[in-house]
């Protein structure tokens, strides 16, 4: 009889079969990682839903393309700020290299305490089980994953300003938002840390234009201005010495470079110090808004100002 069975019958007794039947839940389940929870209420059954492991802090592989990003933009405008632009200022103006310098030490330190430092609840650092997979939140089943003050992710009883982030898939205490250039979560714990970063990133990008600004508007009106380092006087004629050729990465290892060369160089790295105004100062004013308001960056959706809601959905764009 099962010989002559046609494929539909056979299909269906294969599936009736306990053996096929966990075969077939193993070969679903084996693209991605699954795991079994407490029934939900109203139902009889444990589901099958997809766990991660929380992230620890911003270090915790793998890496956001845009924290990649940041940090290949930081080394760049480091480069070319303390290697090719700055040495060529003359006194006064040289005097812009300390506050440069602290400014991108200060950025430098407090990025890496805000991405080093783990924000999560007290609750869930006591537990230390960054090990074990939580399931993820699924908005689709349940409508909120901390409900009376207990997170049923975590299992952890947790304050009222804490929420739990999707992303790192843990509690985080004080959360403001989700910083994918830092990959990781700013909350109430490296949330300091987070607002230097930012004041010293608009300082250190601001002072760069200028120094390049008044490097450029020089370049034309009198470039024997730019040549003061003792470099030049060596390699150089240097009244002899037109305004085509300069040199870069002064003192320690001169190299000789085109005008046009440092004229573009100077002109990539403006526009980005512009892009990089535009965000910051962006961020940096979202933020004072929430300071004076006295709220927090997810709970602004609220605002029914549509100036306001426009905003909110920019700073999202980049920096949620």
């Amino acid at each position: 009889m099962f010989l002559h069975s046609t494929g539909g019958e056979c299909a269906y007794i294969l599936k009736s079969l306990p053996l096929f039947s966990s075969i077939t839940v193993q070969m679903n389940c084996f693209s991605r990682r699954f795991r079994r929870t407490a029934p939900t209420s109203g139902s009889s059954k444990s589901e099958l839903v997809p766990f991660r492991t929380p992230r620890i802090n911003g270090w915790s592989w793998p890496p956001q393309p845009l924290q990649v990003v940041g940090w290949v933009v930081y080394i760049y405008l480091a480069v070319v700020s303390f290697g090719i632009f700055i040495p060529l200022l003359p006194r006064p103006w040289n005097a812009m290299s300390y506050i440069s310098g602290i400014s991108f030490l200060l950025h430098f330190f407090t990025n890496i305490a805000t991405v080093t430092i783990d924000p999560a609840d007290a609750t869930v650092r006591a537990k230390k089980n960054y090990s074990s997979p939580l399931p993820l939140f699924d908005k689709a089943k349940q409508a909120h994953v901390i409900q009376d003050l207990h997170c049923y992710l975590c299992d952890v009883n947790v304050g009222p300003r804490v929420k739990h982030c999707g992303i790192c898939n843990k509690c985080v205490e004080g959360f403001d938002h989700h910083c994918k250039w830092l990959n990781t979560c700013v909350g109430q714990r490296n949330y300091w840390f987070f607002f230097v970063a930012l004041i010293s990133a608009i300082l250190a990008v601001f002072m760069l234009t200028i120094v390049i600004l008044f490097i450029f508007v020089q370049h034309y009106l009198d470039p024997h201005i730019l040549r003061t380092a003792p470099q030049f006087a060596s390699e150089f004629d240097i009244f002899l010495l037109g305004n085509t050729t300069w040199l870069v990465f002064l003192p320690l290892a001169p190299v000789e470079t085109s005008s046009a060369g440092l004229l573009t160089l100077a002109f990539i790295t403006v526009l980005v110090c512009v892009v990089c105004m535009l965000l910051f100062c962006h961020l940096l004013g979202f933020h004072l808004y929430l300071c004076k308001r006295n709220t927090e960056s997810k709970s602004a959706s609220t605002c029914s100002s549509k100036s306001y809601t426009r905003s909110q959905e920019v700073w999202a764009l980049f920096f949620c």
